[in-house]
């Protein structure tokens, strides 16, 4: 599917004409999540996996969608966040599942802690994030849970290494303070 890229009759206008083929990131999913979705099922074996992939994709461009310029170049930038989520998701790869004869007993939790417990703090934990200002739960959320290098969150929300390093370190703080958290500060 083609999507016009320019306003005007004639394209020698010049970029002062020109729009963008996709004027809103739901549109751009919209209209491409098909073919976006088959590239991520020839990088996994699973369709489930192919689809959390793309997910990770997308939410990677989402987070860049102001920074990218070139807006008809949005396949490749999807494409390329695809094969390096999939490549660090293979670099991560542990194998903990293995035939055995008998199945081993469960691990018991730390100091005999209650499951119920752990979620509850999981859930405050959230919580707490929710309350940061966008940038830093945007800097905590890929530090932390996406696992990337302050390099790689500065990159990915076209920032310095050091406002990452200041910003997460001032969110980290006000997690302390958290009084739902209850962390020894």
């Amino acid at each position: 599917m083609t999507t016009p890229v320019c306003t005007s009759a004639s394209t020698a206008a010049g970029p002062a004409t020109q729009t963008l083929p996709y004027p809103s990131f739901a549109s751009y999913v919209r209209a491409r999540q098909p073919v976006l979705l088959r590239t991520a099922r020839s990088l996994t074996a699973n369709p489930s996996d192919a689809e959390d992939l793309l997910q990770t994709a997308l939410t990677k461009t989402y987070v860049a969608w102001e920074r990218i310029e070139d807006h008809r170049a949005l396949d490749g930038y999807v494409r390329r966040a695809l094969l390096n989520t999939r490549t660090s998701q293979w670099r991560k790869r542990k194998v903990d599942e293995f035939v055995c004869e008998e199945l081993p007993e469960p691990e018991p939790l730390p100091d005999g802690e209650d499951p119920a417990e752990q979620q509850a703090l999981h859930d405050a934990m959230w919580r707490a994030i929710m309350k940061l200002p966008d940038r830093q739960r945007a800097m905590v959320v890929l530090r932390y849970y996406e696992d990337l290098s302050e390099v790689q969150t500065a990159e990915v929300l076209g920032v310095s290494v050091g406002t990452v390093k200041s910003a997460v370190s001032r969110a980290l703080g006000k997690l302390r303070e958290d009084p739902e958290l209850g962390l020894v500060r």
